[in-house]
């Protein structure tokens, strides 16, 4: 199993207020992870989520828990004590935790209820993944078989580390990971579709020594014309 991986959901975060005398500030609600959704670029790649994805790791009651801001100072919920639930359906993943009656589950609360909260994490390990291309020949990653670690309701989408996706991606295109960050998309793309990549390697070794040299050029051009300005001032009549 991969290390852990994080990615968030622009998705509304939704807040109840308790209706009873329970001790709980309220419920809190949204979309964990939405499937079939393309990611932003992570980084050379972009990703989605398939729907069988989350199938056995959901069927084998894997525990996860809800902690704000994927904080182990914000615990909100557990699947194991029933205060987080999590539902599959034609859209995705969705969670509901009761909050706690205590400072994180009050903060959370006033977050949400102010429309503080406006999107979800989700935290996994990746079991299984697939590469392709998307409609315009960008990397693709599908993610087909994930264990969930956590949900979360999120101040900010922060930019999440992708290196595991990067190996991944490495690995299926049989490079190491410096070489796939350094290679065009083009030759990503023919690697991912089997097709032949020697013309792509050499004319983008041949790409980068005509941009080397051109820069050369540029740079001592404008050199030259800095000395002659150094040498010849400008007189204003």
């Amino acid at each position: 199993m991969r290390d852990l991986e994080m990615r968030h959901v622009a998705q509304p975060v939704e807040f109840r207020a308790a209706s009873d005398d329970d001790g709980s500030p309220g419920t809190l609600e949204g979309y964990a992870i939405v499937f079939g959704k393309y990611s932003q670029n992570l980084g050379g790649f972009v990703e989605q989520v398939d729907p069988a994805a989350v199938r056995k790791s959901l069927a084998d009651n894997v525990p996860v828990v809800a902690r704000y801001n994927h904080d182990d100072n914000f615990l909100l919920g557990t699947t194991e004590a029933g205060t987080l639930t999590l539902t599959a359906d034609e859209v995705g993943v969705r969670y509901r935790v009761d909050l706690p009656n205590t400072s994180a589950g009050r903060d959370t609360a006033a977050l949400a209820k102010r429309g503080d909260l406006r999107y979800s994490s989700f935290a996994f390990h990746t079991v299984d993944d697939d590469w392709g291309v998307t409609e315009r020949g960008f990397p693709l990653r599908t993610l087909t078989d994930i264990q969930l670690v956590d949900v979360a309701p999120v101040v900010s989408p922060a930019y999440r580390d992708s290196s595991v996706g990067l190996r991944s991606l490495a690995a299926a295109v049989h490079m190491d990971v410096d070489a796939v960050r350094e290679a065009p998309v083009d030759e990503i793309r023919s690697r991912l579709n089997g097709e032949e990549v020697s013309g792509v390697e050499e004319r983008s070794e041949d790409e980068q020594v005509e941009a080397g040299q051109g820069e050369t050029h540029l740079a001592a051009a404008l050199l030259k014309r800095a000395e002659f300005e150094m040498n010849h001032p400008k007189i204003n009549p």
